[in-house]
């Protein structure tokens, strides 16, 4: 048995996962993002806890929001105030006292999908998380690419838009500032969308499907600048696949149906035409399962 650890902005899940990639057990809780970095912690090492008095593992995987530092073990996400430079891997093997192996929640995300998810059978493809913040991974030659510091394939920070809206990260016009969940809203709201105060992307897109003008348009941006930085990042890597995941993307075809239209129109060289978009299929397993595959598939 393996265990994975996911860890993201809004929420904080552990499951133990089997050498067949099947989740056998799992827990979640809020990240307390606005808390201590003590505070967050807590919340990690409580599940991990919690784990260990059931199963017996090997080892342990943990997928962190970022960006990371997988030389230096370090995470410093930008939805977790708290935790800059913070040491995850070393804090988890503190607790564990087992192997830990660290990664990006999008790698991670990628690598469970390509294991026994959408990705099956792909040898070069693009996972995305399209959620609270916008994230990916990549898995090239049938093996996770990390880049130089593990942050290759963070595809939320593609720019998209060049005079756009500012965005977390310190740059404009992100595909995160775009199509993120709580951005779909915000640029919803800004142009008259009238919802309650607690609305989310779930509520903007039962709008939609019931003909709101200004929430169909949100999606179809949204869409529209997952799909550029899809057909870019198929140039650029010569993918065959993409990914795509996380809360927003239950939408469906609200966002679905303009990914697909603008990568068929931005992705037109022979290598890059053929660039499949499908949903994935783990839901909120995705990162649990890659953060065990990290030690379960080497």
């Amino acid at each position: 048995m393996f265990l994975g650890v996911d860890v993201g902005g809004t929420k904080i899940a552990v499951g133990v996962v089997d050498p067949a990639g099947q989740v056998v057990w799992r827990e979640q809780r809020s990240t307390h993002r606005h808390g201590t970095a003590e505070e967050v912690f807590a919340v990690v090492a409580g599940l991990v806890g919690t784990a260990l008095a059931r199963y017996d593992v090997e080892a342990v995987g943990v997928g962190s929001a970022g960006p990371v530092d997988i030389p230096n073990g370090t995470v410093s996400p930008l939805n977790i105030p708290a935790w800059r430079g913070f040491p995850l891997r070393a804090r988890v093997a503190e607790v564990v006292g087992l192997p830990v192996v660290l990664a990006g929640d999008g790698p991670c995300m990628a690598l469970g999908e390509h294991w026994v998810g959408a990705g099956r059978g792909a040898s070069d493809m693009v996972g995305l998380v399209v959620s609270t913040g916008v994230g990916g991974g990549l898995v090239h030659g049938g093996r996770l690419f990390g880049g130089r510091t593990g942050n290759a394939g963070h595809i939320g920070h593609v720019v998209v838009e060049p005079d756009g809206d500012p965005c977390s990260c310190g740059g404009r016009g992100c595909v995160e500032i775009v199509a993120s969940g709580p951005n779909l809203v915000r640029w919803a709201r800004a142009r008259g969308w009238s919802a309650p105060g607690d609305a989310d992307a779930a509520h903007l897109a039962a709008a939609a499907r019931h003909g709101d003008e200004i929430a169909l348009a949100a999606f179809t941006r949204a869409g529209r600048a997952v799909g550029l930085a899809i057909a870019g990042t198929a140039a650029l890597c010569d993918l065959e696949l993409a990914v795509v995941g996380g809360g927003v993307a239950q939408a469906g075809d609200l966002l679905f149906d303009p990914i697909r239209a603008t990568v068929a129109e931005y992705a037109t060289m022979d290598f890059t035409r053929g660039t499949v978009v499908v949903p994935a299929a783990l839901g909120g397993n995705a990162g649990i399962v890659g953060a065990a595959a990290l030690v379960a598939r080497g």
